[in-house]
């Protein structure tokens, strides 16, 4: 680690009153040192990435860290605060910071060497020396691992201590007595501190419990998979993990604790006991396949209406690509042969080559076979995001139950929900070992079927059919102040996270009113709105870097030109980067002029029946000139208001540099995601 970290890079008397000041402080560092090529462009990194999860930890430390495309060389910087500073731990404010900067293809040896760092942080000794170090110099020396008295560096010391930890974890007892065998996976979204420092966590309390822990791995470094004979003679299973675990079948059948990779670090010891209960008890768990770790769970402390969230936007997730391809097609059969090509004859029974009315029925049929899979398919994967594949089976089964009695989207949504509990509740069954093997391919999906099937067609299928058309009448009946309003509601709701899950409801609204083969009226006037609405942000950011290029960062400026087309696209992802870097004034602003835009494209009576495209479907569009002028000036108004407040802030700031911001602040938590619209 000798080049990754010298006394320059070391602040012993850090003064920051919170993590983005103490985050800008060391990168400061970094960037005099030629490592850091744009300190807001990083800055901004770093702050999405603490905006997944927070980088605090118990002990006081707090490791703020990212790959980013503005480094040039990996590095690390560390920072003492004798207040402290909050980085989100349980226990309290961090007075260990350290700031890890990775390249954004940085090598697998840097990286393995960060890796060690990590695991060195949970040795209590490295950081009680780190906290009574006296000079820069020697603290750099104790993080690069060089020996105490001036001898030869050992960058790879804390590398080959870890892997010698790691391998002695794994080492069985010589006696008679064979210990109880886990293996586990951490992995964390950005794989170079919490993945290691969760591994060593876990091993340290599997050798003070006397259990045989082995640990693999998935950070940036690669890894590499456990031996197939290690993971069938485990007794158990733990995930600590929030990305998804690669090849995660290799561990069905055994009693398995799935949790956030925080919990792995945490509450090592809690996990180890909760796993032995269950292999006590004889709970165990399906084939996996590749779910998502957030979508099963989370970390402690989590609460359900967070975990029902990331089920249901897990089910919008696959929805949106059956959505999209067939709603154009529709679109695009209407477009090509007129509304009365729904009325057309199956292609089964007549297609002429050389009629266009033959292939605008096909593009139609094609369409139309596609939205039918809109509801199966919501509901399958709720039910998979909530149980993994056990719940494919009975979710798709109560998804073509609430398609066939007309319950909808709201009948979807119940039989996804439905279908992912019975089967968790199927799963926490003792079941004898005889049959487990037969559970995930038989048994789970025999009873679950059974059970959800009859929920739908007999207990709530009604009700909520009888809801599913009271909305529709509702939407139909919309006109006037009534319908303006409620396309600025929907403005405001696509511009508010950018994606998230707020953005995702309001386009998920309006593509369950077009996913019929004749939607109604009201509800092509709301898909109008909410595409129209999630084109401003970033049209208007990069109008906005166009007009007043000196009150952006050149990286925003770049990414601006690009913006363009990500907002004529209909992809609000293009306004990301600036949210992440200053979200106070962008995401007001992107609301204000989305909410205006909805509500003239309502006023307007502008239609749509395809559910994406932007300005590429302006054919398909209903009133299309007053829909683009909607669209302009919901971009200026946007566009207006984060000149101005910019420019406010350059002029409170006196000595600024022309596109420095003074503060970076997180963005919001899903502003990452890609966006569904």
């Amino acid at each position: 680690m000798s080049e990754m970290i010298t006394a320059d890079l070391v602040d012993l008397d850090l003064s920051a009153d919170t993590k983005e000041a103490a985050a800008r402080a060391l990168a400061e560092r970094m960037v005099a040192q030629g490592r850091v090529t744009d300190l807001d462009g990083f800055l901004a990194d770093v702050a999405a990435r603490e905006a997944q999860m927070p980088t605090g930890l118990d002990g006081g430390i707090g490791i703020p860290h990212c790959r980013s495309e503005y480094v040039t060389e990996p590095s690390l910087a560390f920072g003492r605060s004798a207040e402290g500073v909050d980085f989100g731990a349980p226990d309290g404010p961090a007075d260990l910071i350290f700031l890890i900067a990775a390249p954004a293809g940085a090598d697998d040896a840097h990286l393995t060497i960060l890796s060690a760092l990590a695991r060195q942080l949970m040795n209590a000794e490295f950081t009680s020396a780190l906290r009574s170090v006296g000079d820069a110099e020697s603290a750099a020396a104790l993080i690069r691992g060089d020996e105490p008295e001036g001898g030869t560096d050992s960058a790879a010391t804390p590398v080959a201590a870890s892997a010698g930890a790691a391998a002695g974890s794994t080492a069985a007892d010589d006696g008679d007595a064979q210990p109880f065998r886990i293996v586990a996976v951490t992995s964390c979204p950005t794989g170079i501190a919490h993945t290691y420092m969760a591994a060593e966590s876990l091993e340290n309390a599997g050798r003070e419990a006397g259990v045989d822990l082995v640990v693999e791995t998935q950070g940036s470094a690669g890894f590499t998979r456990l031996d197939p004979a290690v993971i069938a003679a485990a007794d158990a299973v733990i995930f600590a993990h929030d990305v998804p675990v690669r090849d995660k079948d290799r561990f069905a059948g055994k009693p398995t604790v799935d949790v956030g990779v925080k919990a792995g670090i945490n509450r090592p010891a809690e996990l180890i006991t909760e796993v032995r209960g269950k292999a006590e008890r004889g709970e165990v768990t399906a084939g996996s396949g590749a779910a998502t770790p957030v979508e099963r769970g989370g970390d402690a402390g989590e609460g359900y209406g967070s975990m029902l969230r990331k089920w249901l936007m897990s089910g919008v997730s696959y929805m949106v690509p059956f959505v999209a391809a067939g709603g154009l097609l529709i679109a695009l059969g209407f477009a090509i042969g007129g509304y009365e090509i729904k009325s057309a004859p199956s292609v089964m029974q007549h297609f002429v080559w050389t009629q266009t009315d033959s292939w605008a029925a096909l593009m139609f049929q094609i369409g139309a076979v596609a939205f039918g899979f809109l509801v199966p398919v919501l509901a399958g994967y709720i039910a998979y995001g909530m149980a993994d594949r056990p719940g494919l089976v009975p979710g798709f089964v109560g998804g073509m139950i609430a398609s066939t009695i007309n319950a909808g989207f709201l009948g979807g949504l119940a039989a996804g929900l439905l279908a992912g509990g019975v089967v968790l509740a199927i799963q926490k069954v003792k079941i004898p070992k005889a049959v487990r093997g037969i559970m995930p391919v038989v048994v789970i999906p025999l009873i679950s079927s059974a059970i959800v099937g009859f929920l739908m067609f007999v207990v709530i299928g009604k009700p909520i059919a009888s809801a599913q058309k009271g909305m529709t009448d509702w939407l139909n009946g919309l006109s006037g102040s009534n319908a303006i309003l409620l396309g600025a509601l929907l403005g405001l709701m696509m511009c508010f996270d950018l994606g998230g899950p707020v953005n995702k409801v309001a386009y998920t609204f309006a593509t369950a009113g077009i996913a019929v083969a004749s939607p109604s009226d009201s509800a092509m006037k709301i898909m109008a709105a909410v595409m129209a609405a999630g084109m401003v942000p970033p049209l208007a950011m990069a109008l906005a870097t166009t007009v007043r290029g000196k009150l952006f960062t050149e990286t925003e400026r770049e990414n601006g030109k690009a913006a363009w087309v990500l907002g004529a696209s209909f992809i609000s992802e293009g306004a990301i980067p600036f949210a992440a870097a200053d979200p106070l004034r962008v995401i007001p602003s992107s609301m204000v002029g989305g909410a205006i835009t909805g509500a003239l494209s309502m006023a307007f009576g502008a239609t749509l029946r395809a559910p994406h495209g932007g300005i590429f479907v302006v054919p398909l569009i209903g009133n299309p000139f007053l829909y683009l002028i909607a669209i302009a000036v919901g971009m200026c108004v946007t566009t207006t208001l984060v000149v101005v407040l910019k420019g406010m802030r350059k002029l409170a700031a006196g000595t600024t540099a022309p596109g420095a911001p003074e503060d970076i602040s997180a963005p919001t938590a899903d502003a990452k995601q890609p966006v569904a619209a």
